[in-house]
């Protein structure tokens, strides 16, 4: 298994792996500052290592490489996590410890349900996303493509957030929310656009 990125996201990462018996043979980064991480090699540019996730915490960042890499993604999915049986996980996401996903959640590819988030029954969580710590996405809600979802937000039932918007940490989000927006608050409100 590799890591394409060496930071603390990766460190949790290679925890979730080492929790299912897998070892992390390497990673790659292009800081050439890094040449090792919890006692494992850091490779300074990627040559097809694989199966590979990829362990970096901005959605566009891991777009980018999810579009110019060609090669088998894996997934990390902690045994301390709950996910139901009916739940559909894209590749290269993860799921950390603590995570709760619920009855025909659809996760998308290369997401981010980070420590303690919960996901109820019958919700999409496009790709790229991430959920922080503690956020919770109540039931038939829809997050779009590449969202961030910041800690300990709530996003109430059959609520449509759009693409690559950004929810404010402790936000509750009780009305749809469009493409592209910074949204705060309980209520949460658009306070600006965000621009690519």
């Amino acid at each position: 298994m590799y890591l394409y990125g060496a930071s603390g996201h990766a460190k949790v990462i290679m925890d979730i792996l080492r929790e299912n018996g897998i070892e992390v043979n390497a990673l790659i980064d292009d800081n050439p500052g890094v040449n090792e991480l919890q006692g494992k090699p850091v490779l300074h540019a990627y040559s097809g290592e694989s199966p590979l996730i990829l362990s970096i915490g901005s959605n566009r960042v891991r777009k980018m490489l999810d579009e110019q890499l060609v090669v088998s993604f894996a997934q990390a999915i902690s045994p301390c996590s709950i996910v139901s049986s009916s739940a559909i996980i894209g590749e290269g996401s993860v799921v950390m410890q603590g995570a709760i996903l619920q009855t025909e959640v659809k996760v998308g590819r290369h997401c981010i349900v980070n420590t303690g988030a919960s996901i109820d029954h019958e919700c999409k969580i496009g790709d790229y996303v991430h959920l922080s710590p503690h956020s919770t996405i109540c039931g038939g809600s829809e997050i779009g493509e590449g969202t961030w979802v910041g800690a300990g937000a709530v996003v109430i039932q059959c609520v449509k957030v759009g693409k690559w918007s950004v929810i404010g940490a402790g936000s509750v989000v009780i009305n749809d929310i469009p493409d592209g927006v910074l949204a705060v608050g309980n209520p949460a409100r658009i306070i600006r656009k965000i621009n690519g």
